[in-house]
């Protein structure tokens, strides 16, 4: 199971990454957040103070948070850390299935010529 707090940052980070929270963009507060999902605000504040630490929100004391302006190298970094899981997993998954690395080369070239 994953906590409660790293789900937030998870789907938050996912949602500026992809674009539906533009730069400025407020969030609910940690009260209103809490109470619509019906969590303690602490694992709220864990989550805001996370994605604070990371770059992606700033929080402004008596204002809320906010989505930080722009960072694209932070965006792209978090892009190439979930291709870099995800391609982890795929080979995790060719292992198990009894393929050797030189196969699973294979099949990944193979793969890259596609359009």
């Amino acid at each position: 199971m994953v906590p409660i707090y790293e789900q937030i940052t998870g789907q938050i980070k996912a949602m500026i990454i992809d674009g539906r929270l533009k730069e400025e963009t407020p969030l609910p507060s940690v009260r209103t957040l809490s109470a619509e999902l019906r969590i303690s605000a602490l694992t709220v504040k864990k989550a805001y103070d996370s994605l604070e630490a990371d770059g992606f929100i700033v929080t402004v004391h008596g204002k809320g948070s906010f989505v930080a302006r722009g960072n694209q190298n932070l965006l792209l970094e978090e892009k190439r850390k979930e291709v870099e899981s995800e391609l982890e997993q795929a080979i995790r998954n060719g292992r198990k299935c009894g393929m050797k690395d030189t196969e699973i080369r294979e099949l990944f070239d193979l793969i890259m010529e596609e359009p």
